[in-house]
């Protein structure tokens, strides 16, 4: 597999235009040990995404906007691969699923205009379903093993509630300064996802360095 990307069912001759948009998406442009991930891969990624987030599936990204979309696609499957050697199945994975899935209808503007956006995804309801399971199942041993190490102290909510609630608050100008008592569970929520996010990003780079991942030049 060579640094400048393999390109599948390659022809000597030269490809016609269909052709060459089909060479161009069966690039491998990255690998996690054996397993090869194809620019058709980041492209899937790319218009799940923007399905999931109530906008129409576009064309392939841009070289700009690929690389972030490759990035995150390698390390979700880093961590699907320890969430596979899980011994306990997620069994509230498949509610989230289905309340994601009903959240994403309720971003398009109608019925009609998420049925489009399905259609044009390629794909049908029980097939994002079981994406979004798959993907429910890494969220939740996320949680399950960087909640407890994000345990967060009484002074830093009341640090958060002084130095950047308040203020923020008194910016928007939305009535009366509510008790830290009755945000703490708020603020206290927002500094433990703060604290898992860069947690995991300690163990995504962990996982990067003990699998043999690649990122291939396209």
């Amino acid at each position: 597999m060579s640094g400048g990307g393999l390109v599948l069912g390659q022809s000597p001759r030269a490809p016609g235009r269909g052709e060459a948009s089909r060479e161009t998406l069966d690039r491998v442009v990255a690998s996690i040990d054996d397993e090869a991930v194809d620019a058709s891969d980041v492209n899937h990624e790319f218009r799940l995404e923007r399905y999931l987030n109530g906008q129409m599936p576009a064309d392939p990204p841009d070289r700009e906007t690929f690389e972030p979309v490759r990035e995150r696609l390698v390390e979700r499957k880093l961590l699907a691969i320890d969430a596979a050697a899980e011994p306990a199945a997620d069994q509230q994975a498949a509610a989230r699923a289905r309340k994601q899935l009903e959240e994403t209808r309720k971003r398009f503007s109608t019925p009609e205009a998420y049925q489009v956006a399905l259609h044009s995804l390629g794909m049908d309801e029980a097939q994002v379903l079981a994406e979004l399971v798959a993907e429910q199942k890494v969220l939740g041993m996320i949680d399950r093993r960087l909640r407890p190490e994000a345990a967060v102290e009484r002074s830093e909510v009341e640090t958060y509630y002084r130095d950047t609630f308040t203020p923020e608050f008194n910016r928007r100008g939305t009535g009366a300064l509510p008790p830290l008592s009755q945000v703490e569970g708020q603020i206290r929520e927002i500094l433990t996802q703060q604290r898992i996010d860069k947690l995991l990003s300690q163990w995504v780079e962990e996982l990067k360095s003990s699998h043999r991942v690649v990122f291939h030049s396209f």
